[in-house]
């Protein structure tokens, strides 16, 4: 061998067991890895909530003794066996969702994020997969239980979950609303609703179904349709999965999945999420 060609096969043999190792680029690749992780709160029911045993189908959460399930992970399961990838399940606390699809730590977020543009700013998001309006929640026995319209919950003492459209978009429209700081989960705003620690909150209709069949002293009010709903967006009801800006491969593939599936499939799959609820039992 001549000496000008020996850097040049030594450079070779560098980079195939470079190669091997995995050490060439940055981050794993999901099409090598064949792993789809999805991160979600897993206490967001009925989209994602921790159970203890993998009853229903639970699939369990990566770091933990405990199992994920819901709507968000009925599609998790549905996404990975049409790529023909294992499905891991990350458990994260709302406000590290996104940072943790940018950092490329979970390479998507099924959670019940509405498409918003400000979202839109930081991640890419598919089509969605659920269409979500936007209620209210109040008890049964309080003073807003015959509420026919936003103008009708003037004065409510109200609050929401932190960063949704919810708590930043809505409750601003309510007249003369006491805005309570934004609770850090969903459940904590069930919460607050049910100790009288607030009189009204607003939500998702999946999210106050289940929550009324949790709490019967709930009553839902549902304003749409009508002049006095709340005014927001056709992008802020819209639910999607999140992904790292610029991962068109795997964006394209998600959307290809759910471009099989129509609105009676994403309602008839939150049906059955509601149903096994733990909260329902």
């Amino acid at each position: 061998m001549t000496n000008r060609l020996r850097p040049l096969m030594l450079a070779l043999a560098l980079l195939a067991a470079l190669a091997l190792t995995g050490c060439v680029g940055s981050g794993s690749s999901t099409a090598e890895d064949k792993v789809l992780t999805v991160a979600m709160e897993c206490a967001y029911a009925p989209y994602n909530w921790t159970q203890q045993d993998d009853a229903n189908g639970a699939v369990p959460i990566k770091d933990s003794p405990d199992y994920a399930y819901g709507y968000d992970v009925m599609m998790a399961k549905k996404i990975a066996q049409a790529l023909d990838m294992e499905l891991e399940i990350v458990r994260l606390d709302w406000d590290s969702l996104v940072p943790a699809v940018q950092s490329g730590t979970v390479d998507c977020v099924i959670a019940g994020q509405s498409i918003t543009s400000d979202r839109m700013q930081s991640v890419d998001f598919t089509t969605p997969y659920y269409y979500a309006s936007i209620v209210t929640l109040v008890r049964a026995d309080g003073d807003y239980a015959g509420a026919a319209s936003v103008a009708d919950l003037a004065g409510a003492v109200c609050t929401s979950q932190r960063n949704t459209v919810w708590y930043d978009v809505c409750l601003p429209q309510i007249p003369d609303a006491e805005i309570l700081p934004a609770q850090d989960s969903a459940g904590a705003m069930l919460i607050a609703l049910n100790s009288g620690s607030c009189e009204a909150v607003v939500t998702d209709m999946p999210t106050a179904l289940a929550a009324c069949t949790a709490y019967e002293n709930f009553k839902l009010l549902d304003f749409s349709g009508t002049d006095g709903d709340f005014e927001v967006s056709q992008e802020e009801i819209n639910i999607g999965i999140s992904l790292k800006k610029g991962n068109t491969a795997l964006l394209d593939k998600i959307n290809g999945v759910l471009a099989e599936m129509t609105a009676d499939d994403f309602n008839r799959m939150m049906d059955e999420a509601i149903a096994v609820q733990p909260l329902n039992s």
